[in-house]
């Protein structure tokens, strides 16, 4: 644990923080993303509505993954829809690695606007959180309705319903012609014996809840884009007035596409020799597109 004094005065993009309240039974993450976004949303010529939704869907996820404590662990948030103009989002992060992509009907993105409802484009959809802990092997995934007025709120109801812990979410995007810069704060109440005693999600009203949650609400988009003000430095401003909040040393993001030929050529190995057949061209060569970096690699089988 470090000092939140620390790092208050160093900005920083592309860092992921994590913090705890002891004396609310809380903790948190601030992640504020802006190089790494820009070379994720560069792989595609997206339009402007689907630029905002990947970068959220990214702060989102970079949230969820920083509750993974052991390495190699990986988070995965995926939306699927029957009749809505994004077909699939899939992004995930692993040891600040993150990744995102969006396959849409572009023509009809075109025509949706800057910042169109979640119905609008995804229709009727659900989302899928997957957390993959590495230490253990386990595999845990809920799946919900991708219902509500953003990506955040349908996250929030994803760990209501599947998780059945109180979180609070907030995130902010700007994207432009200078740049993108995202920005996120997630809050989530830890339960106390859990033997014997209500769960918190259950109590109608949780006084160290409500009072951490009032104070979460009152985040501005403004301040979590705001690149003078560290995340470290926006926790304190939050939280200055509770007795101890201990914060871990950041985790630095990168881009984390883990494309290559040898992964691929793992991957095709694994496929009957009819099926790899099928899939040569003429000259034999097995031509693989990751959508994720927007690259082909050619794969001679």
């Amino acid at each position: 644990m470090t000092n939140l004094t620390d790092n208050m005065q160093t900005p920083g993009l592309d860092r992921l923080l994590a913090f705890t309240l002891k004396d609310r039974n809380a903790h948190g993450r601030m992640v504020r993303i802006g190089p790494v976004l820009d070379k994720i949303l560069s792989a595609h010529d997206y339009e402007p509505a689907i630029r905002t939704l990947l970068a959220e869907a990214l702060t989102l996820t970079a949230l969820m993954g920083g509750l993974l404590k052991s390495e190699g662990s990986q988070l995965t948030m995926q939306a699927q829809t029957e009749d809505g103009i994004v077909e699939l989002l899939v992004c995930d992060y692993r040891d600040g690695e993150l990744r995102g992509y969006v396959k849409h009907d572009r023509e009809q993105a075109v025509d949706i606007g800057a910042n169109p409802s979640l119905p609008r484009l995804f229709g009727k959809g659900s989302l899928a959180i997957t957390f993959e802990v590495a230490s253990s092997g386990l595999r845990y995934q809920g799946i919900v309705p991708l219902e509500g007025r953003s990506l955040s709120e349908a996250v929030e109801a994803y760990f209501a319903q599947s998780e059945q812990v109180p979180t609070l979410i907030r995130a902010a995007v700007r994207t432009g012609p200078n740049g993108s810069t995202a920005g996120g704060l997630l809050l989530q109440h830890l339960a106390q014996g859990e033997e014997g005693r209500e769960r918190l999600h259950v109590v109608p009203s949780h006084h160290e809840w409500e009072h951490v949650s009032i104070l979460g609400r009152s985040i501005q988009d403004d301040e979590l884009l705001d690149t003078s003000l560290s995340p470290e430095g926006l926790v304190w401003r939050l939280f200055h007035e509770e007795p101890e909040v201990r914060v871990q040393p950041t985790t630095p993001l990168t881009r984390g596409c883990r494309c290559s030929v040898v992964h691929f050529e793992e991957v095709l190995s694994r496929f009957p020799k009819e099926d790899r057949r099928d899939m040569r061209d003429e000259n034999g060569i097995i031509l693989v597109d990751c959508a994720f970096c927007s690259r082909e690699f050619p794969i001679q089988d």
